[in-house]
């Protein structure tokens, strides 16, 4: 059986007294959109950080890529890709001067970079913005932007922490198509989102409540064991039992 490209075990990270992440333990497989959903609080943007390597765990264990991301950081962090909660890209940047920056960081050549700014320009349709500042274009450009821009190297892994937040739903839709284009193309996606109906668009979900997994299947296997039509019942189900505050 093939080996799973994100293997966690026991994952736990207290900050104090408090267990932010709580002993959690999943695979991911090669190629696959993989959900990880709760509530703002519940401790899903705090586990991704530690499986992506920014964050330091209390304890537990983290391979990504058949490496230890807490003694192989370096060579982790070459191979994935990573959008933050927030707006990733430079706002006082142009959109040409951001792919190239982060290109370089990428280790990518001139010659690739140049191919890839005409790449993304057609893709978004922004031939005509390439050389305007970023804080220029609609929140959902941007967002398009940021993740075309965190795969522009072709990573095994992407990791995505919120990524349509404060966007309409044509534009959120529009953004999963890309997660797919990305997953056809083999680069496995690790996708944090409190919108329950993204859960339907992920192979599997793990569902995270008070810093522990509650759930982790296909959406329609959770759907069937629950008895329920949707994910928003079944999450509205799981997070009843939360005893921790937002």
């Amino acid at each position: 059986m093939e080996t799973p490209v994100i293997q966690v075990r026991e994952l736990t990270k207290k900050f104090g007294h408090f267990t932010a992440v709580d002993h959690i333990s999943f695979d991911v497989h090669q190629g696959e959109i993989f959900g990880f959903l709760g509530a703002n609080g519940a401790g899903k943007t705090t586990a991704m950080r530690m499986i992506c390597g920014l964050l330091t765990p209390t304890s537990g264990k983290v391979d990504v890529l058949g490496l230890n991301i807490a003694t192989q950081t370096d060579a982790v962090k070459r191979q994935i890709g990573y959008m933050s909660q927030k707006f990733s890209l430079y706002d006082g940047l142009t959109v040409r001067e951001n792919v190239t920056f982060y290109g370089g960081i990428y280790g990518m050549g001139k010659d690739q970079l140049k191919l890839k700014i005409a790449e993304l320009a057609e893709k978004l349709g922004l031939e005509d913005k390439i050389d305007h500042q970023v804080s220029s274009l609609p929140l959902g450009w941007k967002q398009k932007l940021a993740f075309l821009v965190a795969i522009q190297h072709d990573p095994k892994v992407v990791f995505l922490d919120e990524p349509t937040g404060g966007v309409d739903p044509i534009t959120r839709r529009q953004f999963w198509e890309l997660i797919y284009e990305a997953a056809e193309r083999g680069i496995t996606v690790f996708v944090t989102t409190h919108y329950m109906d993204e859960a339907e668009y992920c192979d599997r979900v793990c569902i995270m409540v008070d810093g522990s997994v509650a759930a982790l299947d296909r959406p329609e296997n959770l759907r069937h064991k629950m008895g329920k039509e949707t994910m928003h019942e079944v999450f509205y189900q799981l997070a009843r039992a939360a005893q921790r505050q937002e």
